[in-house]
């Protein structure tokens, strides 16, 4: 891949030179190609990318044209210490290929979520190389020799499911955590408030875990327990299992938005990938945190 670099220009303090110097910006790019079309990495103009804060200024910024149909965000890792992950629908086999391909160079973690199984076959058969847990409906594929390192996220991750009716979204959450960083993952399936024996004979290891995510559908119960018997921060993940008045997850959605413990932490139905994005940020800032003040 042929990649010509240009220099970017600072942006002045005076309001008229800036505006002059954003419209400049905007015509800035980056051509290369990829799969056989151009692809444009562009920077926004609005951004000053000198002084102490611009410290790997354009590489935060920055994005990748595939095609005519994703322009990938290359900087969020920069900005954000996550990756950019491919959402599976609403996406031909093609596009998920080609935009994980692409991936492949600038990051080691490459993934697309709810990848469904027809659909993997397909993209397999475009790039043998990319893996498929069929059961989290997830795609992964190992980043180039060269790509960034994914950076070590040190801490226990719990993950928790109420029933095993649960664990496909659970098994998402723990994919994404091994593959962002995390080395301690434990999974701790069907322990519900059903039987409530069952959490509380598991009940010290979850308190040895840094952030405990719990999975539940139905009456969305889980979470709250969970949060009334450890220290740590507690995800809730509430699922769409359960019968009619469970309304496709937004009962138990409901149920630990009003969480009578404190501190629950409640993300979208069904998201396991969000709730370990979030548990990644909180181990960093732990540890972030436990640097400082040593």
């Amino acid at each position: 891949m042929n990649t010509s670099c240009i220099a970017l220009p600072n942006v002045p303090s005076n309001p008229g030179a800036a505006r002059s110097a954003r419209a400049a910006t905007r015509s800035v790019r980056v051509v290369t190609r990829i799969f056989g079309r151009p692809a444009r990495t562009t920077t926004p103009a609005a951004l000053s990318l000198d002084g102490p804060e611009s410290l790997s200024g354009e590489a935060r910024y920055t994005t990748l044209e595939v095609g005519d149909f994703a322009k990938l965000d290359l900087g969020r890792t920069a900005r954000t210490g996550l990756p950019e992950v491919v959402w599976g629908p609403g996406k031909t086999p093609e596009q998920i290929a080609k935009i994980m391909l692409a991936l492949r160079d600038r990051q080691s973690a490459v993934m697309a979520t709810r990848v469904d199984p027809e659909v993997y076959e397909r993209i397999r058969a475009i790039e043998p190389s990319i893996e498929y847990d069929a059961f989290a409906r997830v795609c992964t594929l190992a980043g180039a020799p060269d790509a960034p390192p994914t950076p070590v996220v040190r801490g226990i991750l719990a993950v928790l499911t109420a029933g095993t009716a649960d664990l496909a979204v659970a098994e998402e959450a723990a994919i994404t955590a091994r593959l962002m960083g995390i080395e301690d993952v434990r999974l701790i399936a069907d322990v519900g408030v059903a039987g409530l024996q069952r959490l509380l004979s598991r009940l010290d290891e979850v308190r040895e875990a840094d952030v405990v995510m719990v999975v539940a559908g139905m009456d969305g119960a889980l979470p709250s327990v969970c949060a009334g018997l450890v220290d740590a921060p507690v995800i809730a993940v509430p699922t769409s299992v359960g019968y009619g008045a469970a309304m496709g997850g937004l009962s138990p959605l409901m149920a630990t938005l009003n969480s009578c413990a404190t501190g629950v932490t409640v993300v979208n139905i069904d998201n396991g990938f969000g709730a370990t994005m979030s548990a990644i940020k909180m181990l960093r800032a732990a540890e972030r945190l436990g640097k400082k003040y040593s």
